[in-house]
């Protein structure tokens, strides 16, 4: 959103349900822009995304409504069915009788973009990486539910024509990311010398992306992507959960200054796993390189993750309101469905 309003020349509907992570702050100074437009609605409710299409005109769509977060699937698997595959089928659904109704010229123009998770390809051992390629083996309700609803998203394409695009991004970190997610959830008990629980023995290893990186990553498969294609998005950046708690810790002792009763990797403690806990992804996004010279900007992940955890600290006021009505912190992920 913040990358499309600073590069011009475009106009952006934002429609959000606005759930327990949204928060409109998040968008910043799009909000004073002329080109920036909000619509409060669920991806869900036919009869609003129908209306949207009718009164926005859109030349392209980029779904990146979804509820996200492993554990709360765990949990709740059903809200997660709703939201990322009824709600995609829906706006799938619309954009196609909408698609129908344009001109020659504006149905050549018009483009969907599925955003994916590369969690729906399951978990990879210690060596290799998904491509594009990698069939699908989701092993938690919200992979699941990605994974529908991308082969809604293929469907539409082969049987109706619509012209879809879909993505398959590693693991996003970087501001505004809700405080559910680990690197923002140990920044914030780092800070509160709380302790940070790792699942396991943390040795499970994920491909970090910086979140403008995959913006602008996005913004190059929609603009430049052929419809019926898979694009994968990756950082190449590996880095295994208790080492990333481990530099979240020494950068909060750097940023925040340390404690009196020692450095804040004394906090680090392990907790049962999540079940299911995929052992590693990793992302092999060369094709998205090969084909339009797109290249992360923040190769080095230690130099990201010190731009979040400064962000993070410098916002405090934002995630301390929202941990007393939103979400505490608390362990999610471990009761029955």
């Amino acid at each position: 959103m913040r990358l499309l309003i600073r590069r011009g020349g475009v106009r952006v509907l934002n429609l959000d349900a606005l759930t327990y992570a949204a928060n409109l702050a998040a968008v910043e100074g799009a909000v004073f822009s002329p080109s920036y437009a909000f619509l409060k609605a669920d991806i869900a409710d036919r009869e609003a995304v129908r209306r949207a299409f009718a009164e926005f005109r859109p030349e392209a769509v980029m779904n990146l409504a979804a509820e996200t977060h492993v554990d709360r699937s765990i949990d709740d698997p059903l809200a997660f069915v709703r939201s990322n595959v009824l709600g995609t089928a829906t706006l799938l659904a619309e954009a196609l009788g909408y698609w129908r109704e344009l001109d020659e010229a504006g149905r050549a123009r018009f483009r969907f973009l599925q955003v994916s998770t590369d969690e729906v390809f399951g978990a990879l051992g210690e060596e290799g990486a998904f491509t594009e390629d990698s069939p699908y083996r989701p092993n938690s309700p919200y992979a699941a539910s990605k994974a529908g609803a991308d082969h809604l998203a293929r469907a539409f394409h082969r049987t109706y024509g619509l012209p879809v695009l879909v993505s398959n991004c590693s693991n996003n970190y970087g501001p505004w990311q809700f405080w559910e997610k680990l690197i923002p959830l140990m920044t914030i008990k780092a800070l509160r010398g709380e302790p940070l629980p790792v699942y396991g023995r943390g040795l499970q290893v994920r491909d970090w992306l910086f979140v403008e990186d995959h913006a602008e990553a996005l913004w190059t498969i929609l603009t430049r992507g052929a419809p019926g294609e898979t694009y994968l998005v990756g950082g190449g950046e590996e880095s295994r959960n208790i080492d990333t708690v481990g530099l979240i810790c020494d950068l909060v002792d750097e940023l925040a200054g340390p404690e009196p009763a020692g450095p804040r990797r004394r906090l680090i403690s392990f907790v049962p796993d999540r079940p299911g806990h995929d052992y590693r992804y990793a992302i092999d996004c060369s094709k998205l390189e090969r084909e339009f010279d797109w290249r992360a900007r923040r190769r080095a992940f230690a130099d990201g993750l010190r731009q979040t955890v400064a962000w993070y600290l410098a916002h405090r006021s934002w995630w301390e309101e929202g941990m007393q009505t939103r979400y505490s912190g608390a362990r999610l992920g471990l009761g029955a469905a």
